[in-house]
């Protein structure tokens, strides 16, 4: 007997544009700001305030945290500017088709067409229910998973927000070395005035890189970590119910919570995975 085709559920990269607009709306609205105040875009284009507070920062961000975690965070620096949408009723549609699969035919029919499932969350949790591991087991197994990927997540956004708390301070470091330099010419009184503009130049590079790309940016990668988390629970439910032999519409009107518009109400709960036992150091 011919399986039945599913319609795999396929991720896509595309621009995410709410990012893209939002920097490029907050730098115009500074440079118009400025320009409407009686200056120029090349009083504050200083290369060597750039230097000290872009510099500086990624020193202090590199003392502050692991190198292992420090290039993780520098590879996720695309997924603040690009998202990979997943359709979840594609996924839902994915499940039932598993489901209906391993009724008609038994969980070991899966085993063919685990292979060729894209995603290695979904993957490994069918392959071990096609190889009869228990429901709860497969949970733990899982739901670890899940819970290392949140921590691995959480580590990465805080690469940003630690830049974003570093770059003001540095900033006032460049703002002072400059006026270090402006005492050295108090005799004449032209080149003080414009020292001092000068010099707080880096106050407003380490001000605006914090408060428009750093902080925004680890909100942006905490909220894709939310986003494949729910997706992966998703998942998860729908293997378990293969697993324990639930009929695939049971299933399918469990799965449908997680495509509701609204699910404020499921975000604010715990999730099973987070309220899992934390695993003890060295194994």
């Amino acid at each position: 007997m011919a399986e039945p085709k599913a319609a795999k559920s396929k991720s896509s990269i595309k621009p995410d544009f709410a990012t893209i607009a939002g920097l490029v709306l907050a730098l115009a609205g500074i440079a118009a700001g400025l320009i409407m105040e009686g200056g120029r875009v090349k009083d504050v284009a200083q290369v060597s305030a750039a230097i000290i507070v872009f510099g500086g920062t990624i020193g202090a961000v590199m003392i502050t945290t692991p190198f292992s975690v420090l290039i993780r965070a520098g590879k996720q620096i695309g997924s603040v500017f690009f998202s990979r949408s997943e359709s979840a009723s594609a996924k839902v549609d994915e499940i039932i088709d598993f489901a209906t699969q391993a009724r008609k035919n038994g969980i070991v029919s899966l085993e063919s067409r685990a292979a060729g499932i894209e995603d290695p969350f979904l993957r490994k949790a069918l392959d071990l229910t096609v190889d009869g591991i228990e429901p709860a087991k497969i949970r733990d197994i899982m739901e670890l998973e899940i819970v290392l990927f949140e921590q691995n997540a959480e580590a990465e956004a805080k690469v940003y927000e630690a830049a974003g708390g570093y770059a003001p301070t540095i900033g006032i470091i460049g703002a002072v070395l400059g006026l270090i330099q402006v005492m050295k010419n108090l005799a004449n009184i032209d080149e003080v005035g414009r020292g001092i503009a000068v010099a707080f130049v880096a106050t407003v590079y380490g001000v605006a890189s914090a408060n428009i790309f750093f902080l925004p940016a680890a909100s942006k990668l905490k909220a894709r970590a939310h986003d494949i988390v729910r997706m992966r629970e998703l998942m998860l439910e729908g293997i378990l119910g293969i697993a324990e032999g639930i009929n695939q519409k049971l299933i399918k009107i469990k799965l449908e919570a997680y495509l509701e518009k609204n699910p404020a109400s499921k975000t604010e709960k715990k999730s099973p995975a987070v309220a899992a036992k934390p695993v003890a150091a060295g194994g």
